[in-house]
Order: C-alpha cells, then sequence, then structure tokens
C-alpha cells in the first residue's frame, strides 16, 4: 500500500535559502521525506501563486534526499489565509476534487505548516471524513552530539483521529457513557434490559441531536422525570443554557392556552391588562416539556408546529411575530396515530415531532427493577424527613414478594410507588419499616386497587352496553370515563336538550346562543353514538 501525504508549504519554516547551510536547519515539509520507518510515496504539495518558487526548491531537495517520493503540485490560493470560512472551503473544494483510494493508499495530513486557522481546518476535514486520513505532526529532533553529518533531523508523531484505538482515550468515554446514561436513569441500578438499551440511545441523542423528542408511555411512567433528566445532561454538555419550561397541557383550556403557550398583548381578551411572554419564549434557549401533548386543540398544534419548524410565532392578539430558540420534548399517554386518524391531533405535527420516539415501559413492564427503584424512593425520602428510614430484613423481602407478585397492579407506576413508600416512612418507627408497616400497606393498596378496578368495571360495561363488546380496546381510559359519564346522563334524560343542560349547567350560560341538543349530538358522533341508541334507566 502506497503511502500519500499531503502538506501545506511552510512559506517560513520551509524557506531556508539556497546555500549548503539548508540542510543545518530543519524544514517541515522536507523533514516529512527524511525518516527511514516512513516512505512517502507522493506528496500532494499545496501552496499559492507567489511561493512556485520555494515550491521548486523544496520538490527538488526532496528528490535529494527520498527520489522514490513524487512530488505533485496544487496551486490552491486562499482569499485570505487567517478568514476561518475562506480557507476552509478552499480545503473543501480541495478534498472533495481529490481522487482518493483508501483500499490502495494511505494518507497522512500534515499539521505543521500553514496558518494556524489552516491547521484547524485539516483536522476538522479529517475528522469529518472528508480526507480518510491520519494527521502526521514533524518537529525537530533533539540535538545529539554523536552524529557528525550535517542535516538537521527530524521526529515524527502520527495521529489516528479513531480514538476508539486509544485505550486510555476509549476508557474515558466509556466511563463518561456510563456517568451519564445514570443521570438519565437518576442513579438508578435499573435491571431491565430493554429499558438500559433504550436510555442508552437517549443519551447520544440527547447531546448529538436539537430536534424534538416523543416521550410515551402510561401515566406515572416517569415521563417528566426522564424530560427534566435529558435537559440537566443537556446543560451539563453546554448544549443549551436557558431554562427548564414544563407545562402539563391536559391543564390548558380554550384562550387560556394560546395565552400560556405563546404569550399575548395587553388587552388580546377580558383580563390581558398586561403583555404575556408566554412559556415558548420563556423557554428560549432552554428546553420546553409540553406533557400530554395530545391534548392540545388543533389550532394551538398549528401554531407549534410552525414555532418548532421556523423558531417563529405569533403571541395572541400581535401582529409582530417573535422568536424563540427553544428545544422541545413532548410527552403523551395516548395512540397518537390513533389521534391523528379521529382528526384530533394534526399529521403533520406529528411527523415533526416523533423523529425520536421512545416508548417508556409502565412498572409492571420490568417489574424487575422494583427493588432498585424501591432503594431509590426510601433515599429520596430519607432525605426529605430529614433521617434515616430503613426496611427491616424480613419487611423488605415480604413488600418485595408482594410487590412482584401479580396481585400488585402498580396502576399508576412509580407514583404508586412514591406514595406507598411515602407511607411506610412516615408510619417507621425509630426510621424502620416493619412487617407491620409493610403488611398495613399491602392492606391499602389491595384496597385502592380493588376500588379501582370496580370503578374500571362499571366504566367499562356501560360502554359496552352501547358500543358493542370489547369496543373499550380502542378508546383510552381517559376517554372512557368522559363517555361513561355522558350515557350515564343521556340514560337519565328524556332528551338530547336535557342531557345538554345537566352536562353543561355552567358554560350553557356563557354562550350568547344556546343549541343544546346540538353539543350532546356532537359528542356522541365522535364515538358513532345515536342519542336513541342509548337505552333509558
Amino acid at each position: 500500500m502506497k503511502t500519500i501525504a499531503f502538506s501545506i508549504l511552510g512559506t517560513t519554516l520551509d524557506r531556508r535559502g539556497k546555500g549548503n547551510n539548508r540542510w543545518e536547519r530543519w524544514r517541515p515539509t522536507i523533514s516529512l521525506c527524511q525518516h527511514d520507518d516512513l516512505v512517502i510515496d507522493r506528496l500532494e504539495l499545496i501552496f499559492d501563486n507567489h511561493s512556485r518558487g520555494l515550491a521548486k526548491q523544496v520538490t527538488e531537495d526532496i528528490r535529494l534526499i527520498s527520489p522514490e517520493t513524487e512530488v505533485v503540485h496544487h496551486i490552491v490560493n486562499f482569499h485570505s489565509p487567517w478568514d476561518f470560512e475562506s480557507v476552509y472551503s478552499e480545503l473543501l473544494d480541495f478534498s472533495r476534487g481529490y481522487d482518493f483510494d483508501a483500499e490502495q493508499e494511505e494518507y497522512l495530513v500534515h499539521i505543521t505548516t500553514g496558518t494556524h486557522v489552516a491547521q484547524i481546518c485539516w483536522y476538522l476535514l479529517t475528522e469529518a471524513h472528508y480526507i480518510p486520513a491520519k494527521l502526521i505532526q514533524t518537529s525537530p529532533a533533539k540535538p545529539n552530539k554523536n552524529r557528525t553529518d550535517q542535516y538537521a533531523t527530524s521526529e515524527y508523531q502520527t495521529i489516528d483521529l479513531d480514538l476508539s484505538k486509544y485505550d486510555q482515550i476509549a476508557s474515558r468515554f466509556q466511563t463518561e457513557h456510563k456517568e451519564a446514561t445514570s443521570y438519565l436513569k437518576s442513579g438508578i441500578a435499573t435491571r431491565n434490559a430493554q429499558f438500559n438499551k433504550m436510555i442508552e440511545q437517549l443519551e447520544q441523542v440527547s447531546i448529538r441531536s436539537k430536534e424534538p423528542i416523543l416521550i410515551t408511555g402510561p401515566t406515572g411512567a416517569g415521563k417528566s422525570q426522564l424530560a427534566h433528566n435529558l435537559y440537566k445532561l443537556r446543560k451539563q454538555q453546554e448544549k443549551l443554557s436557558g431554562k427548564f419550561v414544563a407545562v402539563n397541557c391536559a391543564t390548558l383550556h380554550g384562550e387560556n392556552t394560546m395565552s400560556t403557550l405563546f404569550g399575548h398583548k395587553k388587552g388580546a381578551f377580558t383580563g390581558a391588562t398586561s403583555d404575556r411572554a408566554g412559556l415558548l419564549m420563556e423557554a428560549n434557549n432552554g428546553l420546553l416539556f409540553l406533557d400530554e401533548i395530545g391534548e392540545l386543540g388543533l389550532d394551538e398544534q398549528a401554531m407549534l408546529l410552525r414555532a418548532i419548524e421556523t423558531k417563529h410565532f405569533m403571541p395572541f392578539g400581535s401582529d409582530k411575530e417573535v422568536s424563540s430558540n427553544f428545544q422541545l420534548i413532548a410527552g403523551t399517554n395516548k395512540d397518537l396515530i390513533q389521534q391523528t386518524q379521529a382528526g384530533k391531533f394534526r399529521e403533520d405535527l406529528l411527523a415533526r415531532i416523533d423523529l425520536w420516539t421512545y416508548q417508556l415501559p409502565s412498572l409492571k413492564e420490568r417489574i424487575e427493577d422494583l427493588e432498585p427503584n424501591i432503594s431509590y424512593e426510601i433515599d429520596k425520602f430519607s432525605k426529605k424527613a430529614g433521617h434515616l428510614i430503613r426496611f427491616n430484613k424480613a419487611a423488605k423481602e415480604k413488600y418485595l414478594a408482594f410487590g412482584q407478585s401479580p396481585k400488585a397492579l402498580w396502576s399508576a407506576n412509580f407514583r404508586d410507588l412514591n406514595a406507598s413508600i411515602t407511607r411506610m416512612g412516615t408510619l417507621a418507627e425509630g426510621g424502620r419499616i416493619t412487617t407491620k408497616v409493610v403488611d398495613e400497606e399491602i392492606l391499602r393498596l389491595n384496597k385502592k386497587w380493588n376500588n379501582n378496578l370496580s370503578t374500571t368495571g362499571s366504566i367499562k360495561n356501560t360502554i359496552e352496553r352501547v358500543l358493542g363488546e370489547n369496543s373499550c380496546e380502542k378508546i383510552d381510559l381517559y376517554d372512557q370515563i368522559k363517555l361513561a359519564g355522558i350515557i350515564n346522563i343521556c340514560q337519565e334524560s328524556a332528551s338530547m336538550a336535557e342531557a345538554s343542560r345537566k352536562l353543561f349547567q355552567v358554560s350553557r350560560d356563557l354562550k350568547k346562543s344556546t343549541n343544546d341538543s346540538h353539543r350532546i349530538k356532537q359528542l356522541l358522533a365522535k364515538y358513532d353514538i345515536h342519542f336513541n341508541d342509548i337505552t333509558p334507566l
């Protein structure tokens, strides 16, 4: 395999006159060809129009000391040798026009000559693989009293930018990678392989990409905590400088949604007594976490899409755009694909935010992580309480066995676990959680989950009496609860108008005109239900 070197002619250090004493002084380009253990088959010498004479002399001297080296001249005129953009563009054009053959030739890029700007550009082009090369650096050799010839000697060092080949650097990177993934998991030594794999990729994405991230999963699975940890990791890596701004979109309603997200101008609506910046502006240069993004209305979704794509948006009531350089993480417990099919979520917005989508499993789906999460919650409660809380051995074994059994539903996921540890920690005499405390807590959890099952079963029965068996499988529990309530009211009412007056007893009085029947008809039509399909009680 041939060895090819690229070097910019050193207009100062390579210029040592034409007398014999030039050999006594170190010349970086000449020195590339002075090593017995490094044979340069071809030297691609780069210089500008003003250095033709020097290039000719250097070429002749190389032929004297290394006749096997072919020197090829390339004239590259830098518009300004100290202008980064200019130098990078010229060297990029040069590398793109060069016919590389990495299977037959090995390439070296000499970074000793040229301006500091040129050296940096060489490095960047090599790191980005525009040039498939190693870097080589030359320097004068240390003085040696035993040498009898008059030639200036040289040393060289090659640098392979594949850092995985350097054990110490690779070890350092691996350590930092482990620290970052642990950071995203709040220091919890999780055991679930799929979850750990997901976190490892999230660590890479959070550092390398500014694109939106979509985190899906059931309520209480830890979406908010993960979003906050991603923010802290990005800030630690200096990928952003602004604040972490979070909002649950399910808490936003009506005009308040536009105002909260995009801000408003004074007088935009009744009660707008002053300007408001809005959360997107508050998250400028920071991270915006929109939890339950599926609850946003279609108008807000359209404005959000434009804000994500252009970083510009219009505050409510304003005629001038503002800009915010925010990064976005969205969370949802809904199937947004189903939402788009039902016309409740914009397909273009979903396409924009699901470039990186991660499904957080429920606690039941990674039950092997229960024990380390118990330890995490115990430590967190101890810090909050100001004193140490611990299980005795028998109590921990009993609680863990129950928590991993089919009886433990963990329906609210880590919120259930946090509440459970909080209760036991509060009741722990002398900071020790005993089997008695655990027995009482198991009774509480069983009662809670059984009550929830009864409530959920009742809701399911109500809906399936109207829509048919298994119809609830395609409806979120949140929507099931609303729909069951509407059906119950309709069953108690003689007409749609009567049902509407019961359901909207406050908001109907705020409307200028009311069409009570129409509101109920619209609600039922979303599920393809007619009022007459509902059997009265």
